[in-house]
């Protein structure tokens, strides 16, 4: 939870587990760095206090005590021998070494990047997207214990917008400078056919797949291969979302954007839903919709529950349906 102003009440946390098993002080002290809590003194930890936080202390006095140790916490206005600058700081210098371990890591991303736009490495865009997304989702992390808005999270956000910038600039690099087109085609001609796609479905796949069986081929079926593997397909074969693939990232639109432009779907809840798909595959900001955190929360936790890639499909599929239903 983000703040603009400064507390004026903190929650100190104290607590003793006994040393034997080692794990149990381990698991105690990951939930309080998890939470955002600066080590004041010894084992005595700070939070600025809001319900949340409140909440999370009565869980790990809780918690503490099932392990056979002591806990308990009090919420106070003020410490005698801090000014509450200081305190602020000492959360910010905490959340700046977080931060900073992450700006550190991206460069090596952002000279890829620029080796790219110079023609001295890989255009494919889609690598070098996957690969800060993995920086970029640990940075929201702490920007959900950054309580006081520290200025190394703002440079961060920057810099993580302007290389998800230059990537896109990359997609529609070629070689007179000109732009995309997007080549009409019949849904007829799509009868019939066995969709293939990457492992691992995600947001994109899983809305594609629904797109597909929604508007092209109501009994589509999926399968799911390694990129590899996409030359030795056979003739009645369709590939979506996947490097090569006929119905794959084009410029600056994800998977289901192109389908929707190649056979002309019309529907305006389902350009309402491209959006949102947009923004969570490409985190771009072009769209800016604050309904892609809550779907992108959702969708990570079907892909963790699902025994297989066909599972997580499938209730990708109807989790699209019902939010289909919902914008008509």
């Amino acid at each position: 939870m983000l703040h603009s102003q400064p507390l004026k009440e903190w929650l100190l946390i104290f607590y003793s587990v006994p040393s034997r098993p080692v794990s149990n002080r381990m698991r105690i002290w990951r939930r309080l760095i998890k939470v955002g809590a600066v080590q004041l003194k010894g084992a005595v930890y700070m939070l600025p206090y809001n319900e949340e936080n409140y909440e999370f202390c009565q869980w790990l006095v809780s918690e503490v005590s099932s392990k056979g140790g002591e806990g308990t916490f009090v919420k106070v206005k003020a410490i005698e021998t801090m000014k509450e600058v200081d305190i602020i700081n000492l959360f910010n210098s905490q959340r700046d070494i977080e931060y900073y371990n992450i700006a550190k890591r991206i460069e090596g991303i952002g000279r890829k990047i620029e080796s790219a736009i110079k023609g001295g490495g890989t255009k494919d865009s889609r690598i070098f997207h996957e690969e800060l997304r993995r920086y970029e989702k640990e940075f929201q992390e702490i920007r959900k214990i950054d309580f006081f808005s520290s200025k190394a999270g703002g440079t961060l956000e920057k810099r993580l917008k302007d290389l998800y910038g230059k990537i896109r600039g990359i997609s529609e690099i070629g070689p007179k400078g000109k732009g995309y087109t997007i080549v009409p085609k019949s849904i007829r001609d799509y009868k019939n056919k066995i969709w293939v796609t990457r492992k691992r479905p995600f947001v994109d796949r899983m809305a594609s797949a629904w797109l597909i069986r929604k508007f092209i081929n109501k009994e589509a079926t999926f399968r799911f291969i390694d990129e590899r593997d996409i030359k030795v397909l056979g003739k009645d074969i369709v590939t979506f979302d996947i490097r090569g693939g006929e119905f794959t990232h084009h410029g600056d639109m994800c998977t289901f954007e192109v389908i929707i432009r190649t056979f002309g779907l019309k529907d305006r809840a389902v350009k309402r839903i491209a959006r949102i798909v947009h923004e969570i595959d490409l985190k771009d900001d072009k769209y800016r919709n604050p309904e892609a955190t809550g779907l992108e929360e959702i969708l990570t936790g079907i892909r963790k529950v699902s025994i297989d890639d066909t599972e997580a499909l499938e209730k990708g599929i109807s989790l699209f349906e019902m939010i289909y239903a919902s914008k008509t």
